[in-house]
């Protein structure tokens, strides 16, 4: 028996001063399911976040499982290093907007690893993997079914790169939630997702990597010689 999609979209585009960003995009997410979003610079990974956090216009539907809780990572926020904000100061501020029991605050911190002292720093002073994961921590408090996270990875130095890979890895897995990446990691979507969507504009794959990710694909993809993407298939997962 077919389960019901977590999120199904159909002829989805966007336009803007009539240049085409997205254009008829359709697929289907499971509950569960690791979706990593992939594509060159420019190709509408980051406007297809924005539409699914209702925070751009678009034709086409878009349909999210009923009372459904969204988490959301930015790519990256510039945070002031004056600013006397603690990243407490921004989950206590949450949990009592929504009203979230503050003990839920210390299970969420021990997830991501976020010491009491990263804590207590102004947010500004973090840094660029303390900052991630406090807004990992963000994001997890109250328990969302579906968590996007926008290049988790951007403002994190190359050493630090696989260690918040694994730390979504293994929140995705303790959380049972569903997750979309953006990434332009070719390893971590072997690695680690269900399926993959290419984007240039268009929907240029979607399925799982080793079924989707050919290298006549990544070559319409991103451009370059076949035998280059046969060397990334290689190496990056096996």
């Amino acid at each position: 028996m077919r389960m019901e999609p977590i999120l199904s979209i159909k002829d989805l585009s966007v336009a803007f001063d009539g240049t085409s960003v997205l254009k008829n995009l359709s697929f289907e997410l499971g509950r569960g399911e690791n979706l990593a979003v992939i594509g060159p610079n420019g190709s509408g990974k980051t406007v297809l976040v924005r539409v699914l956090l209702g925070l751009a216009p678009h034709t086409g539907k878009i349909t999210w499982t009923p009372n459904l809780r969204l988490g959301y990572v930015p790519q990256k926020i510039d945070a002031d290093r004056h600013l006397p904000l603690t990243a407490r100061n921004l989950l206590e501020a949450k949990a009592d907007l929504q009203r979230i029991p503050r003990t839920e605050i210390a299970k969420t911190v021990a997830a991501v690893g976020l010491t009491e002292e990263n804590l207590k720093t102004p947010v500004g002073h973090l840094s660029g993997g303390q900052f991630q994961r406090a807004l990992i921590a963000f994001a997890l408090l109250g328990k969302p079914d579906v968590i996007i996270f926008d290049e988790p990875t951007a403002s994190v130095d190359l050493p630090r790169e696989e260690q918040i890979y694994e730390l979504l890895h293994r929140l995705q897995d303790e959380y049972g939630m569903t997750s979309i990446v953006v990434s332009h990691d070719l390893s971590f979507v072997y690695r680690y997702a269900s399926k993959v969507l290419c984007l240039n504009v268009q929907n240029v794959c979607f399925g799982t990597p080793e079924e989707a990710l050919t290298p006549e694909v990544l070559k319409k993809l991103y451009g370059g010689e076949p035998k280059f993407y046969h060397h990334i298939h290689n190496h990056a997962g096996h």
